[in-house]
């Protein structure tokens, strides 16, 4: 798991949003990229500013799938001999 804080209510509120809905969502933190699903937002109010913390089950890397050889498209062209 992840473990994100921030204190733009704008960010927090699109975690939010992310998690209600059941959508993954991603942080970008110091040169770093994290997707995954939202688990919790708690809000901290131990200080001046209001913070949140996100906590992100980071989902699998996707592996690539071998490409899937289509079959040649066969054209044929209209006759009028029918």
């Amino acid at each position: 798991m992840f473990t994100y804080q921030t204190t733009d209510r704008k960010e927090a509120r699109r975690f939010r949003m992310a998690q209600f809905n059941g959508r993954t969502a991603t942080i970008r933190s110091a040169g770093a990229t994290v997707t995954g699903r939202v688990r919790a937002i708690v809000e901290s109010k131990s200080g001046a500013t209001a913070a949140w913390v996100v906590t992100i089950v980071p989902d699998e890397p996707k592996t690539s799938a071998p490409a899937a050889r289509l079959a040649p498209r066969l054209c044929f062209a209209a006759e009028d001999d029918f």
